[in-house]
């Protein structure tokens, strides 16, 4: 499949033309087109950033279109459909693998962990290890993408391999799982927030474990763009991380219930409850990567986890995709 998606993905490149600059809109903000790969509150600092109007400070307006998906965002950065795409850097690493000499630069990274968490059909708040997955079915995402590969990693760190003495259940699309689990499918549900702490809420099940605490750092969330895209607007690039970075800082700094209400108009059918309980959330396994700067370290712990599952064709560098230059230097300006 990734061979397949990698041809397709060099044939749009290659067909449609590209245009280099930010579109100036009519409010004589530059629009940047960004296709980000779900809409989820562990994206929270972006939003902070919109609507604190950081993105404006630098005169830069946000256009965000879902796209449901690591490879439709890719394909839309390829094919000039996006200008910056946020997605695991996994969709650059099987397009580079795969022999393209269009691969798009990861110049930032937001997440540095998996954002899901374990839920179970009963309370083991003090009795829960990875052990006692032993012999149990799990509903942990589409087998090939990063969410189910991490599970499969952690709990192959813990001696536990589908198939042998726990069984993971591919066979739920990603949007279904809670609502499979629900109607009694498997025995737990990795689930995001505030999914998780609204389940919870209304007594369908409990959070036993944190995913992204157990597999430790990855470059789980990060943004790309095509290289003469960055190129010529270097300036731009540099004001999105800038936005981007005072949202992390707002909001590991602020209390969640003040911070929720400016994230509210983005998650409509959300309370401020809910998403101030995500919020603490994802701040307690410290989600975020602060200086937006991907490391060798965790680059290597990715390539690590998808190697375990049997999907990559071969190992590669940290700077044969990934640009850190204008993370670190507006880092080194944010928290001057």
């Amino acid at each position: 499949m990734k061979k397949i998606l990698t041809a397709i993905l060099c044939c749009i490149f290659a067909l449609i033309p590209l245009t280099a600059c930010a579109k100036e809109d009519s409010d004589g903000l530059k629009k940047i087109r960004v296709s980000e790969v779900t809409h989820s509150i562990f994206y929270a600092p972006m939003y902070i950033a919109d609507a604190l109007g950081y993105f404006e400070d630098e005169g830069i307006k946000i256009e965000l279109t879902n796209a449901g998906g690591a490879d439709a965002v890719m394909a839309s950065v390829l094919s000039n459909g996006a200008d910056i795409g946020f997605c695991g850097p996994e969709a650059a690493l099987y397009v580079l693998v795969g022999g393209s000499n269009n691969v798009p630069t990861v110049f930032g990274q937001l997440t540095k962990r998996d954002g899901s968490f374990l839920v179970s059909r009963v309370d083991e708040a003090d009795t829960f290890t990875w052990e006692s997955l032993e012999g149990k079915e799990i509903l942990a995402g589409r087998k090939g993408g990063v969410p189910a590969m991490t599970f499969e990693y952690v709990l192959n760190e813990h001696g536990l391999r589908d198939g042998q003495n726990v069984t993971m259940n591919y066979d739920v699309n990603f949007n279904y799982m809670t609502a499979a689990f629900e109607s009694g499918t498997a025995d737990y549900c990795t689930m995001f927030e505030p999914v998780a702490s609204e389940y919870e809420k209304a007594g369908k099940g409990y959070v036993v474990a944190s995913v992204g605490e157990a597999s430790g750092e990855v470059p789980y969330t990060c943004y790309i763009a095509r290289e003469n895209y960055i190129e010529k607007n270097e300036s731009y690039i540099e004001g999105f991380l800038r936005a981007v970075m005072k949202g992390i800082k707002y909001v590991n700094e602020t209390d969640s219930k003040t911070a929720a209400p400016y994230l509210a108009p983005y998650f409509d059918g959300t309370d401020e409850a809910s998403i101030a309980v995500s919020l603490d959330s994802y701040k307690s396994i410290d989600a975020w990567q602060t200086d937006m700067t991907m490391t060798e370290a965790a680059f290597n712990r990715l390539q690590d986890i998808i190697a375990n599952a049997g999907e990559l064709e071969r190992r590669v560098s940290l700077s044969e995709m990934v640009n850190t230059t204008y993370s670190q230097k507006v880092y080194a300006e944010v928290y001057a």
